[in-house]
């Protein structure tokens, strides 16, 4: 699949090692407004630099445009690349509201191509063999999800707008489109309400930085959601000590993101810092070899009518009436390889998206009513909601 890029920052450097690794992506043209990065882009790969998105989007030897920009400029970049006729693969979150969800939905369909969103953590191994599990009546129907994160989110390098909600910042526009996609695709995708809080605990960092929430499915499940992002208590703990990311980390690193932030000046220091560990920068590094776990988002937990689930790294343990076990699986041989299993079944075989705009529609819908219901104090219904197929 001949992939160009737009936007080479945190999203691309994160994807580069699987589309470096899996032999069915080249990756043939980029733009980026920082240059030290389609420098590095034209060495590694010897693909075309383009000055705009809109450029990249006409060359003719791009099929499928990897939008990777911050969100405030998803819509802008999905509708070029429907007006182009191009395949997308959209980073999260779709965008920071419903109406351009909605409007980006259309152009694709209006072009005939399919927009996928991705990577999510509902493309992670674990949560997807736990769907598996579910789908072969493992534990009976689902009656309720418990997932949480605790993190450091908050006090790695931002830039301003990721610390604006306005602008697509802070943890729920974040992260939960994570959580969200998670416990939607285990519950089978069909929410009718949310109701929620938000914190926001310091001023330094103007935005939401934790959230609890309660996510009602309309056929009677619920699933409790609960993130913080402030760096106290990390969860991992409860992962055997794997990051985010599937590699192994240890509690001697405790608050180092926060110590790293201190260590910057002012704004400008703390962008300057980000960017130097973004693709191409000074700090930057290839990533080395594959962990040897599975990407994940916190500790999971499903209750069914006749057992329970729990995700790990690893796997998943199997709770049942009369016995417990785990169902392991293999290391991943290429980190994220899911997100291109998607994608090549619907470019190259025909299938149909299980990650397709209505369904990140539908998790951003209910990723956007958490902070309208800790806003307005209320039970949220929602209406765009789709179910997993």
């Amino acid at each position: 699949m001949r992939v160009g890029v737009i936007g080479l920052g945190r999203a691309f450097t994160l994807m580069l090692p699987t589309f470096q690794r899996d032999r069915r992506v080249q990756l043939v043209a980029a733009c980026d407004p920082v240059a030290t990065a389609t420098a590095q882009f034209s060495r590694d790969f010897g693909g075309q630099v383009h000055a705009s998105a809109a450029e990249l989007c006409a060359d003719p030897s791009v099929e499928l445009v990897y939008v990777a920009s911050p969100h405030q400029f998803h819509y802008e970049h999905v509708l070029a690349a429907a007006a182009a006729g191009k395949y997308v693969l959209l980073e999260k979150p779709m965008a920071i509201t419903v109406d351009e969800c909605t409007r980006m939905v259309d152009a694709m369909q209006s072009a005939g191509r399919v927009l996928i969103v991705g990577h999510s953590h509902s493309f992670d191994g674990p949560a997807l063999l736990a769907r598996a599990l579910i789908d072969r009546g493992e534990i009976g129907r689902v009656g309720m999800i418990h997932a949480l994160n605790f993190t450091d989110f908050l006090y790695r390098f931002r830039r301003p707008e990721e610390l604006d909600t306005a602008r697509g910042g802070g943890v729920v526009h974040s992260q939960a489109a994570h959580q969200v996609d998670v416990v939607r695709m285990l519950g089978g995708g069909m929410l009718s309400k949310v109701r929620a809080a938000t914190a926001q605990w310091d001023t330094t960092r103007p935005t939401e930085g934790a959230y609890s929430a309660l996510l009602s499915f309309a056929n009677g499940a619920f699933a409790s959601l609960t993130y913080s992002g402030y760096g106290h208590f990390d969860s991992d703990e409860w992962m055997g000590w794997r990051g985010e990311l599937g590699s192994a980390k240890s509690a001697a690193d405790y608050g180092a993101a926060r110590r790293r932030l201190c260590a910057v000046g002012d704004v400008a220091e703390e962008m300057a810092a980000k960017a130097a560990r973004n693709y191409g920068g000074s700090s930057w590094q290839p990533a080395s070899e594959s962990p040897a776990a599975h990407q994940h988002f916190g500790p999971v937990v499903v209750c069914g009518e006749q057992g329970d689930l729990r995700l790990t790294a690893e796997g998943v343990w199997i709770y049942g009436d009369r016995e417990r076990r785990f169902e392991a699986l293999p290391a991943p041989t290429i980190p994220r390889r899911e997100v291109i299993d998607e994608l090549w079944a619907v470019l190259r075989e025909g299938a149909l998206a299980h990650h397709d705009g209505r369904w990140a529609r539908a998790t951003t819908e209910a990723s956007l009513a958490i902070l309208t219901s800790a806003r307005e104090g209320r039970d949220i219904d929602l209406q765009w909601q789709v179910p997993w197929r």
